[in-house]
């Protein structure tokens, strides 16, 4: 390929992305026509999340399976986060949370997962529960005890929501592919980190794992719905990309070993400072093993 076809190719590949941004945003003779597609353009964006290449497990000479926080506090990580609040924004953007649960919702991801591990699957229902504190005022108690109906405006509904989510965990796994000589990630899942409904309005929250999502069944919900870019609001990107490309930072808390998988913070105790430095040996040791398959 010369350079002229290559940079055609790019030019294609960035004007189908821009056309996803906001759809007959231009052409429109009414609000209710933005974003709506014809059947030609469907059937040419052809939008679907690029495919994983088969890998053989005898192409993987080396292997590890890692656990990372990705701190939604963090200026590079606004992207998973924003918006919280949907009510005011006249297009399909919603943070990572909200297209999770939505998602769930709906039926488009049907399975979700109590731990890592994905061996015990969670019903909607298991997470309703951890999504909604129901309560009621001493009024409402009053009227319990004596044994009258108890009044709407005595019962006391809070609900976690986008703005709630303060992290994300992930699982994912390195390995080196001896067939492409090349160090590659994998993510595995994900898991929004909530604080326990029970304690948001205590001083000292629990936070507590929420699901995990089984990353590659949700690669398709997670490519159609976009995300903001700041530097060109006509092409968006979507959250399959943020995260297969690793366009986030992390923090590794954990990595696989021989004493059960325990974490970081189990045998780095009271010392964030160790901790943080223990992750990027882990970190290091990775990335070392590929520099190491080039020195003879």
């Amino acid at each position: 390929m010369n350079v002229r076809n290559f940079l055609l190719a790019i030019v294609l590949v960035t004007g189908s992305f821009a056309s996803s941004a906001q759809s007959n945003l231009l052409n429109a003779k009414s609000p209710d026509e933005i974003g709506q597609k014809t059947a030609g353009q469907v059937d040419a964006d052809n939008d679907k999340p690029l495919a994983y290449g088969y890998v053989h497990d005898r192409d993987v000479l080396m292997g590890k399976t890692t656990w990372e926080i990705i701190d939604l506090s963090e200026k590079i990580n606004f992207a998973l986060y924003f918006p919280v609040d949907t009510a005011n924004i006249g297009s399909d953007r919603r943070s990572l949370y909200d297209v999770l649960t939505k998602a769930m919702r709906s039926g488009e991801i049907t399975e979700v997962y109590t731990d890592s591990y994905f061996n015990t699957k969670k019903s909607l229902q298991d997470i309703q529960g951890s999504l909604t504190r129901i309560d009621t005022t001493d009024s409402g108690r009053e009227q319990i005890n004596a044994g009258t109906q108890i009044s709407d405006e005595y019962i006391l509904r809070q609900d976690l929501s986008a703005q709630d989510v303060s992290q994300y965990k992930i699982k994912g796994y390195w390995y080196f592919d001896k067939r492409q000589s090349e160090l590659k990630y994998r993510l595995l899942g994900i898991c929004p980190v909530t604080p326990d409904v029970y304690t948001m309005n205590s001083e000292e929250k629990d936070y507590i794992e929420l699901f995990w999502v089984f990353f590659p069944d949700a690669r398709d919900v997670l490519h159609k719905a976009k995300a903001f870019n700041d530097k060109n609001s006509a092409m968006p990107i979507s959250f399959d990309q943020i995260l297969n490309s690793r366009r986030f930072n992390s923090v590794i808390y954990k990595e696989e070993n021989v004493y059960g998988d325990r974490s970081i913070d189990e045998y780095m105790k009271d010392n964030a400072q160790n901790q943080l430095l223990e992750s990027e040996r882990v970190k290091e040791k990775i990335r070392n093993f590929e520099q190491d398959m080039w020195n003879y």
